[in-house]
């Protein structure tokens, strides 16, 4: 019972690694192969990733920058809730100044393995 089991596990895995194989042998792989997947490089499929997390940091950085302003004004003198608003607003304005800090860090990084000439 214990060898069928085994004999199966094994025959099944035999058959899921080589079917792809055996598919793939029916791609045409010149010039895009009509498989309409993009031909971007490694380097643009990451900064094109990046470059939508900094997006989405920035925006909610200043939404968290207006919440943390509505609560500082409707505080109406309570210290805990100032105090608060404070550091919300502080923690806004931080993610706010790292996502600026990525994108600089993104342009620096593409002006170096760019290789593009200002000539």
């Amino acid at each position: 019972m214990k060898n069928n089991l085994k004999a199966s596990v094994f025959s099944l895995l035999t058959v899921a690694l080589t079917v792809p194989a055996i598919a793939s042998a029916q791609l045409d792989t010149t010039a895009g192969g009509g498989t309409n997947l993009p031909s971007s490089s490694l380097y643009d499929i990451i900064s094109n990733i990046m470059y939508w997390l900094l997006g989405i940091v920035g925006i909610v950085g200043v939404i968290g920058f207006a919440i943390a302003g509505l609560l500082y004004l409707t505080a109406a003198g309570d210290d805990g809730r100032m105090g608060t608003a404070k550091n919300a607003m502080m923690y806004s304005i931080i993610g706010v100044i790292v996502a600026l800090a990525g994108l600089v860090a993104l342009q620096f990084a593409n002006g170096l393995l760019g290789a593009q000439s200002k000539f």
